[in-house]
């Protein structure tokens, strides 16, 4: 396995980069799945280039809100820029700096973005609700490796959104990759459970008076604590040691106050994404 994984994890950041932005919270695809191997770099693959760049195009399809029976798809591209092993740019990750790092951990602070909910993706589930903004949200985050012999990776964060969805969200996540890699195919696999404070739950998941006067649904008052807990796999195949293709799959169950939530249709929700990219 691991003399499999070092010729090509520095193209294994493609993950799940095909996604625009984070979709409205909790998306199906876990947080693992936007940086896949990247935090196995410094174990693995000392010798890191000064410039990494991948640039594609992908597709995926996921609920049209978090609860919804119904799915939407959305495409667009695949951007992934790192600097030194250090400074990032990605559609996955958003900008941000690994600020503290060695060979077998990484913690980083970037700035993305919550693409909110519209009444539209789903009137008639939503209406009466009103939208939930776009906003700019701050992840920080932090990665372990066990050991080369046992590439387990532990990972955890906490994204603040500032307005839109609101409140503090967080992670906790195990992932690995799986027996069946080689040089041409790098396959990864991890469960995860998502956390939020009350101020994020109402906003998603909660019916004030006022929604409640608007929509016909009855009060509903979430509190924070469980959110979600998922599982994540993500296959990327070399078609050319440059050209590669990327697929994810992501289920996830909603739990607690979300899960009973009026507006909640389905409490099991999934999620999958192509993309095609090149490495410069």
């Amino acid at each position: 396995m691991r003399k499999l994984l070092a010729p090509c994890l520095l193209a294994v950041m493609l993950a799940c980069a095909a996604h625009l932005a984070h979709a409205q919270t909790p998306s199906p695809i876990q947080e693992w799945q936007y940086s896949g191997g990247i935090a196995l770099e410094n174990l693995f693959a000392p010798k890191i280039p000064k410039w990494q760049v991948i640039l594609g195009v992908g597709a995926s399809t996921e609920p049209a809100y978090s609860g919804a029976s119904q799915y939407r798809a959305a495409g667009g591209p695949v951007i992934n820029i790192r600097y030194r092993n250090r400074y990032f740019f990605s559609t996955g990750q958003g900008l941000g700096v690994n600020f503290f790092q060695g060979r077998k951990y990484r913690v980083s602070l970037a700035v993305g973005f919550d693409l909110g909910r519209e009444m539209s993706w789903h009137y008639g589930t939503l209406h009466g609700l009103g939208d939930i903004p776009r906003a700019p949200f701050f992840k920080l985050s932090g990665t372990y490796v066990i050991s080369k012999r046992l590439p387990i990776l532990l990972r955890a964060d906490i994204r603040k959104i500032a307005g839109g969805a609101a409140g503090l969200v967080g992670d906790l996540e195990v992932y690995s990759p799986l027996p069946g890699s080689s040089h041409k195919l790098v396959m990864f696999a991890g469960p995860s459970v998502t956390l939020a404070d009350r101020t994020h739950l109402q906003t998603v998941y909660g019916i004030n008076s006022y929604q409640a006067r608007r929509s016909g649904y009855p009060d509903y008052l979430a509190h924070g604590g469980l959110e979600a807990a998922g599982l994540g796999f993500s296959a990327t195949r070399f078609v050319t040691p440059h050209l590669m293709v990327n697929a994810n799959l992501a289920v996830s169950w909603l739990l607690g106050s979300a899960a009973r939530s009026p507006i909640v249709e389905r409490k099991t929700q999934g999620s999958f994404s192509m993309s095609a990219a090149y490495r410069f």
